[in-house]
């Protein structure tokens, strides 16, 4: 089983400010606890848009 699959650590990231840099430190942050930040960040940073990499995130974490 791959790790998107896998239960999704729940995130919030209300106080980000829609700062993908904020959002992609607090979802890392959350995997890594979790053991399973191996893919996360090298698919974020290969988005092309702000949404491209929301939805990347939402498959890695249940964000609210």
């Amino acid at each position: 089983m791959n790790q998107i699959t896998e239960k999704r650590p729940k995130v919030k990231l209300i106080g980000t400010d829609g700062n993908i840099f904020a959002i992609m430190g607090k979802v890392s942050k959350a995997l890594i606890s979790c053991g399973k930040d191996k893919e996360y960040l090298s698919k974020v940073q290969a988005c092309h848009s702000y949404n491209e990499a929301l939805q990347i995130t939402m498959k890695y974490a249940d964000v609210y």
